[in-house]
């Protein structure tokens, strides 16, 4: 279940389509491999097996949890650089603290979102607080890679930091959908992040059996990935559940369904839409560094080993292990 909730009959209702709007059909759907991320917390590879031309301007997405710790069992990351994008991480229900080289952090929890512009390099950690290791509980979360122009590679980094109680909330014209809005516009309005590379986030709870039907930017593409449960995507109702990604195709807006029957466990269906202006320029990318050539990655390289993405703080976070 998600942190932030509303009763969407109090809430601003999105327009129902006009006779010239289009619907964006669905490309494709694929589906996200398991695999396990930083010191060990399970992900799905949201974007695994999607050309990079559909995904432009993003550039890699998992999807963390949802899972139930054990105390004990929490785990994130160690201290990693950063240069030439964007990091989200979206905690839909849980914690995360985040630390980094400029002097930004703070405890991502419960629906808040951090925002970190790498730029011209960072360093940075996100890793459970001690009190969530300590007794276990709730993760789930999004992080997104965000690839920057290369007229923006080299700014100074950066650092939002988006409460949960920050977004904007929406709901669906039947009032069956809650909408999230993280950054970006959904229907003339607008999220609170602050994005170089144009885009528009949401977070979409679809109760069983309702209809979201929503417009989006032309110029921008247009993905849905489902979180949790399960429904279909697109005019034609293409079937889709839990780990899935669908690539929509050009058009005004876009259509998701919840199926009437949702496992006991997830009563409802979650899904991240997400959207950006293409930059349609070369990207390499080695690990964390995302650039526009080679060289550049080398250099990059380069410049982390010789300390010129900043340094560890002090008093740096670092990942908690209990006693035992």
């Amino acid at each position: 279940m998600p942190a932030v909730t509303a009763d969407t009959l109090t809430l601003p209702r999105i327009g129902t389509a006009v006779p010239a709007d289009t619907e964006r059909p669905v490309r494709s759907i694929t589906t996200g491999p398991r695999g396990y991320e930083g010191e060990g917390f399970p992900v799905v590879r949201a974007f695994a097996g999607v050309s990079a031309a559909d995904l432009d301007p993003f550039v890699h997405m998992d999807q963390m949890g949802e899972v139930e710790y054990e105390p004990g069992e929490p785990r994130g990351t160690n201290w990693h650089p950063h240069r030439g994008f964007e990091t989200v991480t979206y905690m839909i229900d849980g914690r995360f603290a985040h630390q980094d080289s400029h002097g930004g952090g703070g405890l991502i929890a419960d629906g808040a979102t951090q925002w970190m512009t790498a730029g011209s390099g960072i360093l940075h950690i996100e890793t459970p607080p001690a009190e969530l290791v300590e007794s276990g509980g709730t993760f789930h979360g999004i992080q997104l890679w965000v690839n920057l122009p290369k007229a923006d590679k080299f700014i100074d980094p950066k650092y939002q930091s988006i409460e949960g109680t920050d977004a904007l909330l929406l709901s669906s014209d039947d009032g069956g959908s809650l909408v999230r809005i993280i950054a970006g516009d959904v229907d003339g309005h607008h999220g609170p992040g602050s994005t170089h590379t144009p885009i528009t986030m949401a977070h979409a709870t679809i109760e069983p059996g309702a209809r979201l039907n929503l417009p989006w930017n032309r110029d921008f593409n247009a993905l849905v990935y489902v979180l949790s449960g399960r429904g279909s995507v697109g005019p034609l109702a293409h079937p889709i559940h839990q780990g899935q990604l669908a690539v929509l195709g050009p058009g005004d807006r876009i259509t998701v369904a919840a199926d009437e029957s949702q496992d006991s466990n997830r009563p409802a269906m979650e899904v991240l839409l997400l959207g950006g202006q293409p930059i349609r320029e070369p990207v390499f990318q080695y690990g964390p560094f995302v650039m526009n050539t080679k060289a550049e990655l080398l250099q990059a390289m380069e410049d982390f080993n010789a300390g010129k993405f900043g340094q560890i703080p002090p008093d740096a976070l670092m990942p908690h292990r209990p006693l035992n």
